[in-house]
């Protein structure tokens, strides 16, 4: 997976994550939203409409006090902890 940091500020932060569909971006923006301090997660992923941007392009903005590479962070913990769930869940009922 690539990262792209387009913008950075204290509350917001724009970055691409290329080789990532709409499956991965749901899931991360879900968590990002029942993380404190987010205000908003949002992604785009529409390439012929944007001036050609092939890869999805998410952005957070946070509430103040909140760093936005923190909140990712934390969002990216809870998804891994979630995956790690489910696999042992799955194993469970094979």
């Amino acid at each position: 997976m690539d990262l792209r940091v387009i913008e950075k500020s204290d509350e917001e932060l724009t970055i691409e994550i290329a080789g990532e569909d709409h499956t991965f971006m749901n899931v991360l923006k879900g968590a990002l939203l029942e993380s404190e301090g987010v205000a908003a997660a949002t992604y785009d992923m529409n390439p012929e409409q944007s001036g050609g941007q092939t890869e999805p392009v998410l952005t957070i903005t946070t509430e103040a006090g909140t760093d936005p590479l923190d909140a990712l962070a934390d969002a990216t913990g809870v998804v891994t902890e979630q995956l790690d769930a489910f696999r042992e869940a799955f194993q469970a009922a094979v």
